[in-house]
């Protein structure tokens, strides 16, 4: 018997995702940016990316449709991003998602968008063991988490106290004169820099800040101490050694990032890591957490680069492990949470 149809609905921020998954499948996967828009602001504008939401969502709809080749009578179970997320956001896809349930009347979840960035994985690397540790990290989010279940078993081990990993990334671009968003122009400098010309420091890493926030991060102190060494060398009218201050900044963010998530699996007793979000994309992280796993035994799974950012796929995927565990759907009426706890897969009916 073929497994349920799930359509997936991403809006949490500036993509507009619409995804098709069967069982571990992905039929298709479609999605509209409004990050170009936001190139001259260096930053989200929630307003822009709310009305560019309104503007993309039919199209990409029928878009991912035809790419399945299915239509909404085909779908058994919707999925949509109840939070985290800008609030406007959130309200435009999850409006539509409800709006899709009552003409259908298909069964609905609101799922947790960060949990998604997880749940993706197994379209690509296929079911995850009986236990591991993910590593979510993004422009808003970095995040440890414990999970027995994708679906019913996640537990938050751990976070960032200020600036997530991606953030900081983000305003050290902007110190470096780089064009918004600052990730990917700063992984591409540091690979031409060298990455122990400055010692930078590691947040939470050592005395009873380890102890006291053994699973925790902390970036904000390392953007200070990257602006401060910036401002000295511009005071003496020093040329920038950018790809140094890009490499030895981004070291300092993934020693930290990938010894707190090995640590994590090995107190954990869990023999795989999963790494998921925006930031999984860098190419220093991928490096060095898999030189490092080997040392403890630890298998890591990250999805292809396109999974990596905002999704309709992780929507559904996770969507789909729901269905597939029988998990009760959400109340029509569920409200969007931006501050939606990562303890909480789906909105609870």
């Amino acid at each position: 018997m073929n497994e349920p149809l799930v359509l997936g609905i991403e809006s949490t921020c500036d993509e507009t995702g619409v995804a098709l998954v069967r069982g571990r499948t992905l039929l298709a996967d479609v999605t509209a940016t409004s990050m170009d828009d936001f190139a001259r602001y260096g930053g989200i504008i929630p307003e822009i990316a709310s009305r560019a939401h309104l503007e993309s969502f039919l199209p990409t709809l029928d878009a991912a449709l035809a790419q399945a080749g299915v239509g909404l009578a085909d779908v058994d179970a919707i999925a949509v991003a109840a939070g985290p997320g800008l609030i406007g956001s959130l309200t435009v896809g999850t409006a539509a998602a409800k709006a899709l349930a009552v003409g259908t009347g298909k069964p609905l979840y609101g799922v947790n968008h960060i949990i998604g960035h997880v749940a993706v994985d197994e379209l690509v690397n296929g079911p995850f063991p009986e236990s591991f540790i993910a590593l979510v990290v993004s422009g808003g989010h970095t995040s440890l988490l414990s999970v027995t279940d994708i679906a019913t078993g996640v537990t938050e081990l751990g976070s960032t106290l200020d600036d997530a990993a991606g953030e900081a990334f983000d305003k050290v671009g902007r110190l470096l004169d780089l064009p918004y968003p600052g990730g990917p122009h700063i992984d591409r400098l540091a690979r031409q820099g060298d990455r122990t010309a400055i010692r930078f420091p590691r947040g939470l890493a050592a005395g009873k800040d380890r102890e006291r926030h053994r699973y925790d991060f902390s970036f904000s102190g390392l953007k200070t101490a990257v602006a401060r060494y910036v401002e000295s060398l511009e005071d003496q009218a020093i040329p920038l050694p950018s790809e140094d201050i890009a490499a030895s900044f981004s070291e300092a963010v993934n020693d930290v990032l990938t010894r707190k998530a090995l640590e994590a699996c090995r107190v954990n007793g869990a023999d795989t890591l999963v790494i998921g979000g925006g930031f999984s994309a860098n190419s220093r992280l991928r490096e060095l957490v898999q030189e490092r796993a080997v040392d403890y035994g630890v298998t890591v799974r990250i999805p292809p680069i396109r999974f990596c950012t905002d999704n309709g796929a992780m929507i559904a995927a996770l969507g789909s492990a729901l269905v597939r565990a029988g998990v009760e759907p959400s109340p029509l009426d569920f409200p969007n949470d931006s501050g939606m706890s990562l303890d909480q897969s789906h909105v609870a009916a």
